[in-house]
């Protein structure tokens, strides 16, 4: 019998890298207010640290983050401006002291869920399907992008998108907000593949409507009415239920996740 060396696993059979919440960096985009603010909590009622991106919510990401002295920071974080991307991500880590490990992709750009308010096939303009993609994978792409060498350094990061139930069950006409989605949603899957290697998990929270958020707010009653009738646990999600789905994510629970899309409604939309 020789005396040797134990045998190191290679990097197709070690297990994946996991972090506790509580040591792990977030950046939240559109992170003040609505869902973006539910998910912030709940990342910092679990001891994260959290930088809370805002656009046009200055003041609700300040006074969230004063709630959490020393774990909560506002940083300007327009999805549209990678420039803008960068600098809060460089931001977040020097605050912090170290380099972000976990991306949360939620911000909404231009966009009230309002089915009647919506424009149907003829009337859609190229230009509302560029704001959607701009807002929902362009700037995930650059947020992904300024995040990732930080992770890779650690060997370990979690990448979280926000995406929609409509895309599997598209019953109101929100055709652009939809295809935007759906193309977050083939980026999850392909960043996941590519990104794997070097510990970083990619997934996909996707919501229905939501009880209720500044997006949802124009939603008429009777149709959260109906929504609630179809779904079997009776009633409509909250945002800080979808937020929980993000923390399974981001969470040593989820170390062996990669490349899914978690439909979060209540069970209205199967798979």
């Amino acid at each position: 019998m020789t005396d040797t060396a134990p045998h190191e696993p290679s990097a197709t059979n070690r297990e994946p890298t996991a972090a506790p919440l509580a040591d792990q960096v977030v950046v939240i985009s559109g992170g003040g207010r609505g869902l973006g603010a539910a998910i912030s909590r709940a990342f910092l009622d679990h001891g994260a640290r959290v930088a809370i991106g805002y656009h046009c919510s200055r003041e609700a990401a300040e006074v969230l983050a004063a709630e959490y002295p020393g774990r909560g920071l506002a940083v300007p974080l327009d999805v549209t401006a990678p420039d803008q991307i960068r600098l809060g991500v460089d931001a977040a880590a020097e605050h912090f002291g170290e380099p972000v490990t976990t991306v949360v992709n939620n911000a909404l750009v231009n966009f009230t869920f309002d089915g009647e308010a919506r424009p149907r096939v003829p009337e859609l303009d190229p230009t509302l399907l560029a704001s959607q993609l701009t807002g929902s994978v362009y700037g995930p792409l650059a947020l992904v992008q300024a995040t990732i060498p930080g992770m890779i350094g650690r060997g370990f990061g979690r990448i979280i998108n926000i995406g929609s139930n409509l895309v599997q069950h598209p019953v109101v006409p929100y055709h652009d907000y939809t295809a935007a989605k759906a193309a977050l949603l083939a980026l999850t899957r392909t960043f996941a593949h590519d990104l794997g290697p070097h510990g970083i998990t990619v997934n996909m929270v996707s919501a229905g409507l939501l009880r209720t958020t500044d997006a949802s707010a124009a939603t008429p009653e009777t149709i959260f009415d109906a929504i609630a009738a179809g779904t079997p646990l009776g009633r409509v999600t909250s945002p800080a239920e979808l937020a929980d789905a993000v923390l399974f994510f981001a969470s040593p629970w989820a170390r062996a996740v990669t490349g899914q899309n978690l439909i979060v409604d209540g069970g209205l939309v199967k798979g």
